[in-house]
């Protein structure tokens, strides 16, 4: 077996690691509490190649592969878990439209969105009743002459209010379920679509996430992303890609609570010694550094899978399962190594945990993460 990164992605690594430490880390905190969707920082990214990571060169990204990829998230999220998901569905949405969409859709969006023309891209696949049953959408793009009109409502949807452009899944035949679903490339500012609500979250508050509404919003027959029916399809393979993105993001904020915690610890002194002299503190930074470093195995394995063109999608299960609820036990035990200043806002770690707990809850909570393991193993 070989665990070597290659040169290129070392490359990689270090100059997403040096940016994240030098323009991420140091904004992460007023971001959070101002709730500021950080535009100008994204679009340095964008221009440093990390919004097509996934797309090749030759089709306008930057072709850097899905294990640098994961690499990158990782660096983000250790700097700032806003600015990490912003990007991990930005690239989602810039492959689905490099696998699936026609040379005019590439031409048409992925130089905007690899060069930060659009701050980011967004994904509309949920529904005030519709979330892991994606099967049981409701929205609706009924066609009429050259343009289907779409109606409909998504929820918690990432970027929504800044994406230049938005997939959004929607029933094109209502009586086929799934095979009914189709998804439809619709531009920010199209007629008819409109942002209803900004949430307030508990964590990761510099990423948008707004309810959009679609009220007779006319799309061009030309924006559809593939064929009518094969929606389904689409959206099944993006959520593989993107729980790749979601492991490598908990592992980034995992690293930062670890950190943290070990810092403290050597800083922090009781009974005449730092406490990280104590077997009890020992004991829980021995066990987040050996759970880490589980769960980026584990990662960067999908990656690697999904780089070489193999099937994923049980491993990229298994790295977003383990990887998510490792990164909110790291934040918990990053608190409680850091007693009551664990608790207030003088440290990182309490944003660590709040920025968490969403992990477990997107791309799939961790009960469909174990439906979709278990299915594979039966099948």
């Amino acid at each position: 077996m070989e665990f070597a990164l290659t040169e290129e992605q070392k490359m990689v690594q270090d100059m997403v690691r040096r940016f994240a430490e030098n323009e991420l880390k140091p904004i992460a905190d007023e971001l959070d509490r101002t709730e500021r969707f950080p535009t100008e920082t994204l679009k340095k990214m964008a221009e440093l190649g990390l919004m097509s990571m996934l797309v090749p060169a030759e089709a306008g990204g930057t072709g850097m592969g899905a294990v640098a990829y994961s690499l990158a998230l990782m660096e983000i999220a250790r700097g700032c878990m806003s600015h990490a998901v912003t990007t991990s569905v930005t690239n989602m949405v810039c492959e689905a439209i490099y696998r699936f969409g026609t040379p005019e859709q590439h031409a048409r969006y992925i130089p905007k969105i690899a060069s930060g023309e659009y701050p980011a891209g967004a994904f509309a696949l949920t529904e005030p009743n519709a979330g892991s049953d994606a099967g049981s959408l409701r929205a609706t793009a009924v066609r009429d002459g050259d343009h289907y009109v779409l109606n409909g409502t998504k929820v918690f949807i990432t970027s929504g209010s800044y994406a230049g452009v938005v997939m959004v899944a929607a029933k094109t035949d209502r009586e086929a379920g799934k095979r009914g679903i189709s998804v439809l490339l619709v531009e920010q500012g199209t007629p008819g679509m409109k942002v209803a609500r900004k949430e307030e979250k508990m964590g990761q508050r510099a990423s948008d996430t707004v309810q959009l509404v679609f009220e007779d919003c006319r799309v061009p027959v030309e924006n559809l992303l593939g064929n009518e029916g094969d929606g389904f399809k689409i959206m099944l393979a993006s959520l593989d890609g993107g729980r790749i993105g979601i492991a490598s993001n908990s592992c980034g904020l995992a690293q930062a609570a670890l950190e943290s915690a070990a810092a403290y610890a050597k800083d922090r002194r009781q009974f005449g010694r730092p406490i990280a002299d104590f077997q009890a503190i020992g004991f829980k930074l021995a066990d987040m550094a050996t759970q880490l470093d589980a769960a980026r195995l584990l990662t960067l394995r999908a990656a690697q899978l999904k780089e070489q063109g193999r099937p994923y999608t049980q491993e990229a299960s298994m790295a977003k399962v383990y990887a998510t609820e490792m990164a909110q036990r790291a934040a918990r035990e990053a608190i409680q190594i850091h007693g009551g200043y664990g608790y207030v806002r003088e440290y990182p770690v309490e944003r660590y945990l709040r920025d968490a707990m969403a992990l477990t809850l997107y791309e799939g909570t961790s009960e469909i993460q174990r439906l979709v393991i278990s299915r594979q193993l039966l099948a």
